[in-house]
C-alpha cells in the first residue's frame, strides 16, 4: 500500500452528487457546490493529492501530531512505584 492511498475512492452521480468511499462503504455524499469543486479540484491533481483530498473533505485524516501526544503527560499511564 502506498504511503498516500487510505483506501478512499469516489462516484459522482448523474445527479451531480458525488460520493466518497472508503473500503467500499459510503462515508460521505457531496451535493450542489461543494460537490461541483470537489469534481473540479480532483480534475488535475495526482492520484496521492486526491486521496488527502478526500480524507481532509470527510474529516477523516491523520493530523501529524499522534507520536507527540502519546508523550504528553497528560496521556501517559500513571507509574506503578
Amino acid at each position: 500500500m502506498d504511503a498516500d492511498d487510505f483506501g478512499f475512492s469516489f462516484h459522482a452521480t448523474k445527479a451531480g452528487d458525488v460520493a466518497i468511499l472508503r473500503a467500499g462503504r459510503r462515508v460521505t455524499l457531496l451535493r450542489g457546490g461543494a460537490a461541483r469543486d470537489f469534481v473540479a479540484e480532483v480534475a488535475g491533481l495526482p492520484a496521492g493529492a486526491v486521496q488527502r483530498l478526500m480524507a481532509r473533505v470527510t474529516g477523516n485524516y491523520r493530523r501529524g501530531n499522534e507520536r507527540s501526544a502519546d508523550r504528553h503527560p497528560r496521556n501517559r499511564a500513571p507509574d506503578d512505584d
